[in-house]
């Protein structure tokens, strides 16, 4: 029995509490509202029974065959869809404390937290309650999510912790093999043998994100990520203006910014770029300028952005930049109107993950402290009657969708390495169902030394959006488990095959290397590898 099954048997509903989820569901069963479900059935001492309950309780009911799956009745009970509405479950964790190579001014120090971590930060404070042991953070994440309803044999795992790549060689394979042993439910011998457990394990690991530092990245260490089966990776780039870079004491340079880049490109990995406006030297106007070379230099231009706004720290050394008046916080005003004018420029290829960090407001000295800045940048373009075009902002998220009224896109651009295919799937409105990343390498991209990388063609991404499914189950509308998956590869081979590339790679994550193979893939030392 996996640790996370044993604890979900191990919660303690009290037996009325049992019953009267019994009754909610028989009533919801029977065609009636949640919410008016839930009210008819109060507790007796007052309150009514949590989602969680009968999310509980249904999931006992359904396992043991008393009564059928009705997927409909899950969605209705499941509690914050949002998590898994991009198709997969992020279960995120964190390194250990450990010395930082980066000597930023704008980073906070906590002794008990991995560099930049603050200890009250939702993601950190798990962390630290389970002491950063990895399988019990994944465990308990992964127990979490299915308490309150979210499927999780697709696990997108986040690593986070600061420079993933200055940690210890022995430590990361540890850590990696631990949180594949709590997706496995059991404890391997070897990281070798956690790997190939997982490719046919309940929790599948279909997506490993590390982040680390620009000037942290060479070939070794791209072809190492690889081994380690990480698939995207996050960059912590910052600025593209080296003078506020050295200001900052960020301790590289925007040339190896976009040195990283194109090995990572090369590598097929996701590449997604931390930028901060609002940074010691820097102005409103500038930060505007810095945004646009993103997509303006062909050494740049990534697949996902995080903005994560400059935000002044008690425990940085900024705060001594700040009490002697040399550095003054954007107000919210002025940092909506910012974010609101970057965003209307960010091309169709591209996902804003995140528009601030996740910093309790407690901590804000001086500036913005609100956690819902995304929501106000999105109301300022529509009182201007302006929109975002990024991925996040197109999602279908549970939007029906027909297969046989999609339209296919095509959108290219130019890097520095490699001409870069964007596929994608929308449906009427332009909502997107499902894409897929496919590079070009050129005569300029970096030799990685990976024998099944020459003469091939990169599969970067193949995502397909919507609620999470779990393998095997259907439900009306959905876009995932429709074959869009499939025809966005049949397409991609397709542009390959006439651009002359002799074979095509895919870098794949551990859990999804069976979907590959029964498309004809083989697995090679690091990627799954068709020929063409």
């Amino acid at each position: 029995m996996s640790r996370n099954k044993a604890w979900q048997e191990a919660r303690d509903y009290s037996p009325v509490q049992l019953q009267l989820a019994r009754d909610i569901l028989e009533d919801i069963r029977a065609g009636a509202d949640v919410a008016k479900a839930t009210r008819q059935h109060p507790q007796p001492q007052g309150g009514f029974v949590g989602k969680h309950v009968l999310v509980h309780v249904y999931r006992q009911l359904t396992e043991s065959g008393e009564w059928p799956l009705d997927p409909a009745i899950m969605r209705g009970i499941r509690m914050k869809p949002s998590r898994t509405l991009s198709g997969v479950t992020t279960v995120t964790v964190l390194t250990k404390p450990y010395p930082c190579p980066g000597k930023c001014i704008f980073c906070p120090t906590d002794v008990r937290m991995p560099k930049s971590y603050l200890p009250d930060e939702p993601g950190a404070m798990r962390a630290l309650h389970h002491e950063f042991d990895p399988i019990d953070q994944t465990a308990a994440r992964i127990d979490a999510l299915e308490s309150i309803g979210h499927p999780t044999d697709k696990i997108e795992l986040l690593v986070l912790g600061g420079t993933w790549s200055s940690y210890k060689k022995d430590y990361q394979e540890w850590f990696l093999q631990r949180c594949l042993d709590a997706m496995n439910g059991f404890d391997s011998k070897t990281f070798l043998e956690a790997q190939i457990a997982n490719e046919s394990a309940q929790h599948k690991n279909v997506g490993l994100v590390i982040e680390t530092r620009p000037d942290w990245i060479d070939v070794d260490e791209v072809v190492r990520l690889r081994k380690l089966g990480v698939t995207k990776v996050q960059l912590g780039a910052q600025s593209l203006d080296d003078q506020i870079l050295e200001i900052n004491k960020r301790g590289h340079t925007v040339e190896q910014t976009r040195a990283a880049i194109a090995l990572l490109r090369a590598g097929g990995f996701k590449i997604v770029l931390h930028w901060m406006p609002n940074l010691l030297g820097a102005s409103l106007e500038s930060d505007r300028e810095d945004f646009m070379r993103l997509w303006d230099d062909e050494g740049i231009r990534p697949d996902e952005i995080k903005i994560y706004p400059c935000q002044l720290l008690e425990n940085t050394d900024l705060h001594e930049y700040w009490r002697r008046g040399e550095f003054k916080p954007y107000t919210t005003e002025e940092l909506i109107d910012l974010i609101a004018d970057c965003k209307v420029h960010i091309p169709r290829y591209c996902r804003v993950n995140r528009v601030v960090r996740d910093i309790p407001s407690n901590n804000v000295v001086e500036g913005n402290k609100r956690s819902s800045l995304r929501q106000d940048v999105q109301n300022k373009l529509a009182s201007r009657g302006e929109e975002c075009s990024c991925i996040r902002c197109r999602e279908v998220k549970e939007l029906a969708v027909d297969p046989e009224n999609l339209v296919m896109n095509s959108d290219t651009y130019t890097t520095l390495s490699a001409e870069e295919y964007f596929l994608s799937f929308t449906i009427a409105d332009d909502r997107i169902a499902g894409y897929l990343r496919l590079s070009l390498p050129n005569a300029a991209s970096p030799d990685l030394g990976v024998p099944e990388l020459r003469g091939a063609a990169l599969v970067r991404e193949v995502h397909v959006y919507g609620q999470s499914l779990m393998v095997g189950e259907e439900q009306s509308g959905a876009a995932q488990h429709r074959g869009l998956g499939l025809r966005l590869m049949e397409h991609a081979e397709k542009i390959a095959r006439e651009n002359a590339y002799e074979t095509i790679a895919v870098i794949s994550a551990l859990g999804t290397r069976g979907y590959y193979r029964g498309r004809g893939y083989s697995l090679g030392d690091y990627y799954m590898v068709k020929a063409l």
